[in-house]
């Protein structure tokens, strides 16, 4: 599986600063074992 993975930074005006997230835009929704796994890799 190949999935475009963006991180923005929330809560901040600085680079690399504040709290990261992981932005996974998907074309249809992920079994929640699958979204777990790429959670716990992000």
């Amino acid at each position: 599986m190949t999935l475009k993975i963006y991180q923005a930074d929330a809560f901040t005006d600085q680079l690399f600063g504040g709290n990261p997230a992981a932005v996974c835009p998907l074309q249809q929704w992920l079994p929640d074992e699958t979204m777990q796994k790429i959670a716990l890799e992000n």
